[in-house]
């Protein structure tokens, strides 16, 4: 069976993008946001974006595309049989922790896009989120996310995913751009400028270890590496494009997307519900749909919001899922449309436990899903710096100009020394503040 790669560059570019940004952007980042200081965690997320993100960016892309292979077979093929192997069962069980959580919450946006038409959650937000985060209501409509998710993987590569995020990726930029620049016109003095942009230095010295460890767990969140995901992306493409160019492209766009999303959110918190966050993973649904719901216009504010995020959701879920059913599709010879049914039903079970059970959820959606990341980012550089070595040099330079050139040995030697110690530090401050 012939391999699918993309049509274009753009068109990687943009999936990437969309894998990118997600919900890890819009929903999770507010979140984390809220919960560590504000500012504290935006600088020291913009620290992790380009200083971790980025490199370990480098390393998925150069693992996939020398394999031409989803993370199981890339590490099978390069690593021929070694205990390195491990690392591609991990990236597999990490997308479907993902997935396990991730078409819960697009269950939770479908709704809410409806319900932005209907007015259904305005007249009191949090026992309405309350009384449908969890339990059947919430598996219904994780069920018709997983399914649209499904039926866009089950299409391929080019006219399943690449075509679908070339309409939804620049819808995203487009609505969120339109949306921060409504909320600065409606309350450009709002406090939540400050609690956003104003630098605390005093929260960050207190709790340092706790924000470094969330900081870093999201940049490997939102920019979907350490699950596997970019190494399977980076498998489509040719020997002729920049690695370097295209994720610089991707990490800056989906910074941008992010900080732009933080620039709805607080500014409508603050002004119109006086705080940061309404209750951890349930803010974007508690108080920020009270805001709506006292609005001028907030049915069709919140209808664009809403749409907004289940475009992210859902360019983000395809990638997630493509992982696992790349790996089918290389590794066991079943169809396309097969493997993406088995999952799917795999999924509808684990996403069923999540639904029904919210202290499960909150464990799987933070701390689980930020270790496994990072962990699985530790061992991508490993991988690569010391047991690819000069292949990825090698890998790193194909397509590229001069700049690859000139960077492609400190890179290696960064990727293999530095940022695993910084990876090592971050998920033992995970675990220290969890004790």
């Amino acid at each position: 069976m012939e391999r699918e790669t993309w049509v274009s560059r753009d068109g990687f570019i943009l999936a990437a993008i969309g894998s990118a940004v997600g919900l890890g952007n819009i929903w999770r980042f507010p979140w984390l946001t809220a919960d560590n200081g504000g500012s504290a965690f935006l600088v020291a997320y913009l620290v992790a974006i380009f200083v971790v993100g980025i490199p370990g960016l480098m390393v998925s892309f150069v693992i996939g595309r020398r394999s031409k292979r989803n993370p199981v077979g890339a590490f099978r093929t390069l690593a021929g049989g070694t205990h390195w192997n491990i690392l591609g069962g991990l990236c597999l069980v990490t997308s479907l922790v993902l997935l396990s959580f991730y078409t819960v919450v697009g269950g939770w946006v479908v709704r809410y896009v409806l319900e932005s038409i209907t007015g259904g959650y305005f007249h009191d937000p949090a026992s309405h989120f309350s009384a449908i985060a969890f339990g059947m209501p919430a598996f219904f409509f994780q069920l018709v996310f997983l399914f649209i998710t499904g039926a866009i993987v089950t299409v391929g590569v080019q006219r399943g995913i690449e075509s679908t995020t070339r309409l939804l990726t620049p819808a995203i930029v487009v609505f969120l751009g339109g949306l921060a620049i409504w909320t600065w016109i409606r309350a450009p003095a709002s406090p939540g400028y400050d609690f956003y942009l104003g630098f605390d230095g005093t929260y960050f010295t207190q709790n340092y270890l706790s924000v470094i460890g969330a900081a870093s767990g999201q940049a490997l969140f939102s920019l979907s590496i350490g699950s596997g995901t970019m190494i399977t992306y980076a498998s489509y493409l040719g020997e002729d494009r920049s690695l370097l160019a295209d994720g610089s492209i991707i990490a800056i766009v989906n910074l941008g997307i992010g900080l732009l999303a933080g620039l709805v959110v607080f500014p409508l918190l603050f002004t119109v519900v006086g705080e940061p966050t309404g209750g951890g993973p349930g803010a974007l649904f508690v108080s920020l749909a009270g805001a709506f719901g006292t609005l001028p216009g907030g049915r069709i504010i919140g209808v664009a919001f809403y749409l907004t995020v289940f475009f992210a959701a859902l360019s983000s879920a395809i990638s997630i899922l493509e992982m696992p059913v790349a790996y089918f599709v290389d590794e066991h010879g079943l169809s396309r449309p097969t493997a993406t049914a088995v999952l799917t039903a795999l999924l509808v079970v684990t996403g069923g436990v999540n639904a029904f059970n919210e202290s499960l959820f909150d464990f799987v959606a933070g701390p689980l899903v930020s270790q496994l990341l990072t962990l699985g980012l530790l061992g991508f550089m490993l991988y690569a710096a010391w047991v690819l070595g000069d292949e990825s040099t090698a890998e790193f330079k194909a397509g590229a100009g001069p700049l690859s050139d000139l960077v492609a040995t400190p890179w290696r030697l960064i990727v293999g020394t530095l940022l695993p110690l910084f990876l090592l530090l971050s998920i033992l401050s995970t675990l220290a503040s969890m004790v």
